[in-house]
């Protein structure tokens, strides 16, 4: 997640480019440590659910209960089984990607997600959990230090803060164009969070992030216990859950929009930016492609 310094130092690149000093020691491991616990909850959550893979609506579910959502094998008129992703009354045949997918052999096998989108690989709900709780708490830890680091430094309300100005619906849509034609700020303005970044970070780091954090200890009996207002606050431990998947999935879309952008804006100057603190800026023209801001 990015802090920006308070102060900017800066040194020769080459000509009509300069190196400045974009990311902090902090910024960079929090991003590093987000981008690890982030990939490892992610996949150690798809193997979690691979236990039962269907979310419901309310305080309960189980396979007499009809799922909101659910991903599976099923037979079809040929004797033969197809995989499929079934949303309400709306199915999709997914053969070969969910619900029967390849096995290691290669043979199609019921299986909702395919092995290397899982940790561990094979089916084992124990390490699964084992990871996914481990990784949730350095997340959690992580995710604190970032919000304490920020309001420290003002980077919070300094940066992330959409100012009214790029509220206004012209703005919006002249930095939606932008985009839609890779135009990418350079020079001073890259060093700024244009309006999309910042309602796209403060929704996740104020709104997507917490609400994750919530429903995963809605769902643990021992916080439900400690804390019996989270059951009722997410309308029962199954709702928890499907809000949680939700969430998750957002969480995945944001990470491959950034990734996307990253790519298609320069991702050496990126991720040199994130390894070292320094980013290139160019003072030759407004619009020139550069680092996007990490999250």
């Amino acid at each position: 997640m990015t802090i920006l310094p308070a102060a900017d130092l800066s040194a020769p690149a080459s000509t009509g480019r300069r190196l400045v000093h974009r990311h902090a020691l902090a910024t960079r491991i929090t991003h590093w440590i987000n981008a690890l616990c982030v990939t490892v909850l992610l996949m150690s959550g798809l193997q979690i659910f691979l236990a039962h893979p269907a979310l419901y609506w309310g305080q309960s579910g189980a396979d007499s209960d009809r799922p909101a959502f659910e991903i599976g094998a099923e037979t079809i008129g040929d004797g033969g089984q197809r995989g499929f992703v079934r949303l309400g009354s709306a199915t999709l045949d997914t053969t070969g990607a969910l619900g029967l997918v390849p096995n290691a052999d290669g043979d199609l096998t019921v299986r909702a997600f395919p092995r290397w989108a899982t940790i561990p690989g094979w089916r084992s709900l124990t390490l699964g959990r084992r990871w996914h709780f481990f990784f949730a708490w350095l997340f959690v830890a992580n995710l604190a230090a970032y919000y304490l680091f920020g309001l420290i430094n003002g980077h919070l309300r300094r940066d992330l803060a959409p100012t009214r100005e790029q509220l206004r619906p012209r703005a919006i849509l002249a930095d939606i164009v932008d985009h839609l034609r890779l135009k990418f700020p350079k020079g001073e303005a890259a060093r700024r969070y244009n309006p999309l970044q910042k309602l796209a970070y403060v929704g996740v780091v104020a709104g997507l992030l917490p609400v994750m954090i919530l429903t995963g200890l809605t769902m643990s009996p021992g916080m439900d216990a400690l804390l019996p207002w989270l059951v009722d606050l997410f309308g029962g431990r199954q709702s928890a859950r499907t809000i949680h998947f939700i969430a998750a999935t957002l969480l995945l879309l944001f990470v491959l929009v950034h990734l996307a952008m990253v790519l298609l804006a320069g991702p050496i100057n990126g991720v040199r930016a994130m390894i070292t603190g320094k980013l290139a800026i160019s003072e030759d023209d407004d619009h020139e492609p550069h680092s996007a801001p990490q999250p």
